[in-house]
Parts: structure tokens; C-alpha cells; sequence
């Protein structure tokens, strides 16, 4: 399958890394992870919803020209998991563990786990398009490992216990995406592969719009604007060397 192979799984060591260093940074160092977590988000945010407007979605729509509807699916697909996972199933289970640890807990680890079928699609595509990818979504596991650990300690488990729980349900699953799904993508035509990438596209615009940018909004800090605009800029520069 070429070359792309070994890319996509690095790309998903590496956001297991640094999912894994988030969990690590708020579990030795107090309340430092959780204070730099909207910095984290916000730069995430502004590199993530740039390359998909950017580059994502019109290098999708040179492959498939019905990549529109698959973009809108992806929209609504991750819209309608995290709809169903912090609503339907909160309400049937009343345990404090579940509704704050283990549920939020289920769709990290799937979202991750996406994640690594993204870096697949992406790498396949192109090293640029893949590149792109990569860097707006690695800088975002930072928040999302202190956040699976934080909610986990806030549903009652053990120290121990959170960490083996996010570091599975955030890390591990990440390249076990990007694996798992090598073959799959490797068979797909060049039209699918735009449709694939535009579903792609919706949810990293879910991701970033959706996501991480209510966590600024949630938990406004000094230079959190300037951390979107600096993701932009970095987005922005990126996709103008390359073109």
C-alpha cells in the first residue's frame, strides 16, 4: 500500500502520546492541565475548522462531486452520537460513574477511534492532506486526555483506575483506528475516497466548531481569541506553502 501505511499509524502513535501526556500532566501536576486546557483547545480549534475549509473539503470535492452530502453526513453523524450518548443513554442510567465518567468515557473512545480511521483517509489521499490533518487533530488529544481523566476522577474512580481507563479509551484506540482501517481505505476508488474525506471534513468541523470551541467560550481566558487566531495563521501558512 505504499509509503502513506507507515504514516498514518505514526501519526496515530503520536496523537496517543500526547493523549497519554495530558493524562499524565493533570495526574503529577495538579491543576496545571486543566487551567492551559482551553489554550490547548483553542489553537486545536482554529488549525482544525481552517484545513477542513481550507484544504479538507476542496481536495474532497476534486475527488467525488457529491463530497457536499457526505460532508453533511459526517456533520450530523458525530452530531447525532454525542446527542445520543450524553442524553439518551445518561437518562437510563442514573449512576453518577456512568453519566460523568464511563458515558463521556464511550464516546472519546469512539471519537478517538474515528480519529485513527481520519489519519488512514487522509494519508491515503496525499502526505499533504494527511499532514494537515494530523497536526490540528494531535494538538487536540491534549485537552481530551485531561478531560476523560478529570471527568473519571469526578465519577468517583480511583486515581489508578482513571488512568488505565482514559489511557485505553482515549490513546490506545487512536492507532488501533488508524490500523484496523489500512485495508479498508487502501481498497477504496479515488471517488470514494473524497466521499470518505468529506465525511471527514463534517466531523473535524464538529470537532473544532462544536467541541473545542465552547470550551473557550465556556471557560473564557486572556489570550484564548488570540490562540484561535494563532491556529488559523498556522493553518493558513501551511496550506499556502504546500499549494
Amino acid at each position: 500500500m505504499g509509503p502513506d501505511v507507515p504514516l498514518s499509524v505514526l501519526a496515530g502513535l503520536l496523537a496517543a502520546t500526547v493523549t497519554t501526556a495530558g493524562i499524565l500532566v493533570v495526574r503529577r501536576c495538579g491543576d496545571w492541565g486543566p487551567r492551559n486546557t482551553t489554550y490547548f483547545a483553542s489553537f486545536a480549534a482554529g488549525v482544525l475548522i481552517s484545513v477542513a475549509f481550507l484544504h479538507i473539503v476542496p481536495r474532497s470535492l476534486a475527488l467525488a462531486p457529491d463530497a457536499p452530502i457526505y460532508l453533511l453526513a459526517g456533520y450530523l453523524s458525530v452530531y447525532l452520537l454525542n446527542r445520543l450518548l450524553s442524553t439518551k443513554i445518561c437518562d437510563r442510567l442514573g449512576s453518577p460513574a456512568f453519566s460523568i465518567g464511563l458515558i463521556p468515557l464511550l464516546g472519546i473512545g469512539f471519537h478517538s477511534f474515528i480519529d485513527g480511521v481520519v489519519y488512514s483517509i487522509a494519508f491515503r489521499v496525499s502526505d499533504v492532506t494527511g499532514v494537515l490533518t494530523a497536526i490540528g487533530m494531535i494538538l487536540h488529544e491534549f485537552p481530551e486526555g485531561v478531560v476523560t481523566y478529570v471527568l473519571l476522577l469526578k465519577g468517583g474512580f480511583r486515581e489508578r483506575t482513571a488512568f488505565w481507563l482514559a489511557f485505553a479509551a482515549a490513546a490506545v484506540t487512536t492507532p488501533l483506528g488508524a490500523m484496523s482501517s489500512l485495508a479498508w481505505v487502501g481498497a477504496q476508488t479515488p471517488v470514494e475516497l473524497g466521499r470518505l474525506l468529506a465525511l471527514s471534513a463534517g466531523a473535524l468541523f464538529y470537532v473544532g466548531a462544536s467541541h473545542l470551541l465552547p470550551i473557550a467560550d465556556r471557560e473564557p481566558r486572556k489570550y484564548s481569541f488570540l490562540l484561535v487566531g494563532a491556529g488559523v495563521a498556522t493553518a493558513v501558512g501551511i496550506v499556502a506553502t504546500k499549494a
